[in-house]
């Protein structure tokens, strides 16, 4: 890993390996998206619309 200044900016390159094993490690720690039944999608996706509905 090597830092590199770009009008005064700092960027950091790291090799391919070192970035997948990142990637990996990040997206393991994200939670999963929650399923829903369809009774609570639908629910969900009223709630959504009316409040988009009201914001205008």
């Amino acid at each position: 890993m090597s830092t590199l200044t770009i009008d005064n900016k700092e960027y950091i390159v790291l090799s391919k390996e070192e970035y997948e094993a990142l990637r990996t490690k990040a997206a393991s720690k994200s939670t999963p998206a929650r399923k829903l039944s369809l009774k609570q999608g639908k629910k969900l996706a009223h709630q959504l619309i009316d409040s988009w509905a009201k914001g205008k």
